[in-house]
């Protein structure tokens, strides 16, 4: 499987973010995405996402399910938490599941992986920030997709929830799964690096 984009231009409200942007990542391969505030790097994982029809270039997915398009091989963790505030934790997941599709899972598995069974059925509401991030990143692992774009994963976690976080990442680059995540400091892992608009 490999993630691909050739000459990729990006315009937002009449601006051009970038353009002739080249990156390729493979199965197995964390690209990390970095650049000042503004250059485009959101931008670019809502490109793959399929959540913004790029100005120029193309994206493509080689190896991927043939029937599916790029973004249904997909899961797309923005820099806001997507949880409906007044349904618990494990409703939330719930909710993403049949949302996404795919096959039964074991909720209590997934956040036991990011330690928040204990908090199953509280409000979402109640939670902190970093409980917030660690819900998002239970999505995840609670339906199987081979392609993770991550906006800022990092965003609001602890020490020990970076960790978790950097785990599950290797775990699933470890299965042949592939990561694009923008992100301004470390991720705890060997990654390719792609800057976008030069120095920060």
């Amino acid at each position: 499987m490999r993630l691909s984009g050739r000459g990729v231009r990006c315009v937002r409200g009449g601006r051009e973010v970038f353009s002739g942007l080249d990156f390729s990542a493979g199965a197995g391969e964390l690209l990390a995405v970095t650049g000042r505030n503004g250059s485009g790097k959101t931008s670019l994982l809502r490109l793959i996402a399929g959540l913004l029809a790029p100005a120029g270039g193309s994206i493509e997915l080689e190896g991927g399910e043939a029937e599916l398009s790029l973004a249904e091989q997909a899961h797309y963790l923005g820099h806001r938490d997507a949880l409906k505030p007044a349904l618990s934790v494990l409703e939330n997941l719930r909710f993403w599941r049949e949302f996404l599709g795919g096959e039964l899972f074991d909720a209590g598995g997934s956040l036991k992986a990011v330690g928040l069974d204990h908090a199953a059925n509280l409000p979402a509401a109640y939670l902190s920030a970093g409980q917030r991030r660690r819900l998002s990143v239970a999505r995840l692992i609670s339906v199987h997709r081979p392609i993770w774009l991550m906006d800022e994963p990092t965003a609001a976690l602890d020490a020990a929830g970076q960790g978790l976080l950097a785990a599950l990442m290797r775990d699933h680059l470890a299965r042949g799964g592939l990561i694009v995540a923008a992100t301004h400091g470390p991720l705890g892992l060997e990654a390719r690096e792609l800057r976008i608009g030069g120095a920060s």
